[in-house]
């Protein structure tokens, strides 16, 4: 029997632009289904990024209260920062 897996597609914003990015995050989620998603902002600075990130996660987890976003990150500064708003949908990935 063969098994279809669902693709976990990684998001790249069209924009460096904070205010950008998040809508165009927000109507990706809109438009898709994704309850797991894989956001690449890892161009942005910490903070931008945790701010795209506060704002995306929430409006992820209206829509998916199960879901999680992986969020690829330039650095642990991003994490660290994110980590005061309590997004327990997300995590965050950097290399």
């Amino acid at each position: 029997m063969i098994q279809l897996l669902p693709q976990n597609k990684t998001v790249v914003p069209n924009s460096t632009e904070p205010i950008r990015a998040v809508e165009y995050i927000n109507s990706y989620i809109d438009s898709c289904k994704c309850e797991n998603l894989n956001v690449d902002i890892s161009f942005m600075n910490a903070m931008d990024a945790c701010y795209v990130s506060a704002m995306c996660s929430s409006h992820h987890y209206i829509k998916y209260p199960e879901g999680k976003i992986n969020w690829f990150v330039s650095s642990e500064l991003s994490k660290e920062l994110s980590k005061r708003f309590s997004l327990g949908n997300s995590t965050f990935n950097y290399s």
